[in-house]
């Protein structure tokens, strides 16, 4: 591969990257307009609070998830793409997903009310596109049994 090849794949895979945080950013934005809770609060709270370092918490397993999920669609001969990588982003997401849900749910207020109301729907997020890759390896048609000779 020459340079200029390895340039344009470095330069692809950054605007991709981007793209993905892009619409990442704009799913954690409807998920906070549909729950009513993207009007900043009137007063800022600063610092850790109980509801932000959950919502923290549960954005890093959803990560987590997320990643798993990554290196188990890239690599489907490894550790990560075997059952028990799909079902680990699988859980993992939906841990994430039920667990930000819930801090939207219990959040009686917009972003700097301290109540980790971006992290939540961050979470939120994050858990269904850690489910849904694992979800769509868990189904992959290559993988079935019948297929085997």
């Amino acid at each position: 591969m020459s340079k200029r090849q390895k340039r344009m794949n470095r330069s692809l895979g950054l605007m991709l990257a981007l793209a993905a945080a892009a619409l990442v950013a704009g799913l954690v934005h409807l998920v906070l307009v549909g729950t009513h809770l993207s009007e900043p609060a009137a007063t800022t709270v600063y610092g850790p609070t109980a509801r932000r370092l959950w919502a923290t918490t549960v954005a890093g397993l959803a990560l987590v998830g997320v990643i798993i999920g990554g290196l188990a669609l890239a690599r489907p001969a490894s550790r990560f793409g075997t059952a028990p990588g799909r079902l680990a982003a699988i859980v993992a997401g939906l841990i994430a997903a039920v667990n930000g849900g819930l801090v939207l749910s219990v959040a009686n207020g917009g972003p700097g009310s301290g109540n980790g109301v971006v992290g939540g729907a961050g979470a939120f997020v994050l858990g269904l596109i850690a489910m849904a890759l694992g979800g769509w390896l868990w189904l992959d048609p290559a993988d079935s049994p019948s297929e085997e000779n």
